[in-house]
């Protein structure tokens, strides 16, 4: 395995390469550009990378299914860390090309919903097609089959375009999140500020079979930052469950609910524990009484006493 060798979302000029070259490490390290998300996770899997940074959720249209399905599937992966970018698109456009000229636009499919209204106000009739990331539709202009891509403005020299319109977006404060993956192995220290993502399959559907999931967490006073269903393929109903839960698999309430799960869920993936993005210990809320690591160490120790005819 390389281990001086992260991939990600290629072309180079993609928003996820301005996301990877945040982390301090990417400066020792080899960036090699991808052209899929499935390329580059494989790349991890066959061990040709250490790691690879993907986009797997948006604040306009929430989860990226691609990145959630290549993490549901094949051989385990684990989350290491996640970044955090506010995302602003550029009209890219080849030298000289005016608003007026563009008929035709291109732009990774995410993107569409999150310049959907600027685009019907300005440019109602530009015929819209999905490139495979936002740099390969500025990559694409430059061909000339496109005339104007929405991409990243950092993105407008390497492919020989100008930036026609900057600061585009619908919604105010737009982020993107990204996840560092690598292959599975112990998860880094509890920092305090931690989230935990898990993939869990139901037994069966009946009523009430999802609240029986969300109550292992309730009942242990861990909260939840996400939940999504995906379809596990193998007909219409049946369905697993992407979680993400405040706090770190090593804490008493966390870990006990994934146990908890463990008994009633046919099949858990367990994605990862690590730092959450622009969190610090003070913005992170206490646990709920009765549920800290030490009113489960004395509840433990109560237990035992019992056991012990010490009580």
């Amino acid at each position: 395995m390389s281990a001086t060798r992260y991939t990600y979302l290629g072309p180079e000029g993609t928003f996820t390469e301005a996301a990877l070259r945040t982390l301090p490490e990417a400066a020792t390290r080899e960036l090699v550009p991808m052209v899929s998300v499935p390329a580059a996770l494989d790349a991890v899997r066959n061990g040709e990378a250490a790691a690879a940074l993907v986009p797997i959720e948006n604040s306009v249209e929430g989860g990226i299914t691609t990145t959630l399905d290549q993490l549901v599937s094949g051989e385990p992966l684990m989350i290491y860390r996640e970044v955090l970018l506010s995302i602003k698109f550029a009209l890219l456009v080849r030298p000289g090309t005016t608003l007026a000229d563009i008929k035709s636009v291109t732009a990774h499919p995410a993107a569409q919903p999150q310049v959907r209204k600027w685009l019907g106000a300005n440019l109602p009739e530009a015929l819209w097609e999905s490139s495979a990331s936002n740099a390969d539709g500025a990559r694409l202009v430059q061909e000339g089959r496109y005339d104007a891509a929405f991409a990243g403005e950092f993105a407008a020299a390497t492919y020989g375009l100008e930036p026609l319109i900057t600061d585009i977006h619908d919604a105010v404060n737009a982020q993107t999140r990204f996840v560092l993956v690598g292959r599975p192995a112990r998860p880094a220290a509890p920092t305090g500020a931690d989230k935990t993502s898990v993939v869990v399959w139901q037994r069966e559907d009946h009523p009430g079979a999802l609240l029986e999931l969300l109550q292992e967490f309730s009942v242990r006073g861990v909260n939840l930052m996400l939940l999504q269903s995906r379809p596990t393929g193998q007909g219409i109903g049946n369905y697993c469950f992407a979680i993400d839960a405040e706090g770190h698999i090593s804490e008493r309430r966390v870990g006990e609910a994934l146990m908890g799960l463990r008994r009633i869920c046919p099949e858990i993936r367990f994605l990862g524990s690590y730092p959450r993005a622009e969190v610090t210990l003070d913005d992170v809320r206490p646990p709920r009484q009765g549920t800290s690591d030490t009113e489960f160490d004395k509840a433990a120790d109560w237990l035992a006493r019992c056991q012990d005819g010490r009580a």
